[in-house]
């Protein structure tokens, strides 16, 4: 029997890179499983997956209510929301343009909103069954440090970190836990984009060169895996980690961790 046999889930962003590995955990481990995202295919512009796909944006409140309604309908009730949704612009504050500001707290913080605020009802029947209900949202280790160029996305996942807590405190004595993933660089369509695009041509170097470079900063001298991702998110969703809430779950291969050496 599965660590998460008998539960129902619900995955925003489930057609993406880190989003379609949870996915696929939780259905290995016997939960039933919504894929929320924009599309069938997603960022991996691909429609296979065997979870149930929903079409959701998560910037839209309607949207959002009829997503929740549809897991209501098809399921009773829901014990596992994931939160990974996410978007990245690559600039300064002086170069990011208001709608682009704007778009990135929509999908990035008011997504983690809206589908926490609509997924209570549903995650109230499950707690009161005596389930052990889990929202997951995903925040980013560059809610604690910075990578230059990153102004916009650094700033809706401090606001992401914040809103976890603040979660936890109003929805644990209803009986459901909230925690964030916080990832350091792992191997996605986000990952991809940017050694195939500016960061190749802006350097001369090569995109391995720079996969190099990058598994060299990390002590463990390897970026992540989707996989790697969802193996925590798993844990966090199931009863084994019942007495786990309002916490920040670092998990970047020990980047974090060290003084940025010195470049001699």
């Amino acid at each position: 029997m599965g660590t998460l046999e008998g539960k129902v889930a619900l995955v925003t962003g489930g057609r993406g890179g880190i989003g379609r590995a949870i996915c696929d955990r939780f259905l290995r481990e016997g939960a039933t499983v919504f894929a929320a995202d924009l599309s069938a295919a997603g960022s991996l512009s691909s429609p296979d997956g065997e979870s149930r796909f929903v079409q959701l944006d998560v910037t839209s409140e309607p949207s959002v209510q009829a997503a929740m309604a549809h897991v209501g309908d098809e399921a009773g009730q829901l014990d596992i929301l994931v939160n990974a949704a996410g978007i990245e612009i690559e600039k300064t504050i002086e170069e990011t343009s208001l709608e682009e500001w704007n778009h990135s707290f929509a999908v990035n913080v008011t997504g983690t909103f809206l589908t926490s605020k609509h997924s209570l009802p549903l995650m109230r029947k499950a707690a009161s069954a005596g389930a052990s209900a889990s929202i997951i949202n995903f925040g980013s280790y560059d809610g604690f440090i910075a990578d230059p160029g990153l102004a916009a996305y650094c700033a809706t996942k401090g606001a992401v970190h914040a809103l976890t807590r603040a979660m936890a405190c109003d929805h644990g004595p209803e009986g459901i836990r909230v925690n964030a993933i916080c990832p350091g660089y792992v191997d996605t369509p986000m990952m991809q984009s940017f050694f195939s695009g500016d960061a190749v041509g802006g350097t001369g170097k090569s995109e391995e060169t720079l996969r190099q470079a990058m598994r060299d900063v990390h002590p463990m001298r390897t970026y992540g895996t989707p996989d790697d991702i969802a193996n925590l998110v798993n844990w966090l969703a199931s009863d084994e980690a019942r007495y786990a809430s309002g916490q920040l779950w670092v998990i970047d291969g020990g980047l974090s961790a060290q003084v940025q050496q010195m470049r001699l």
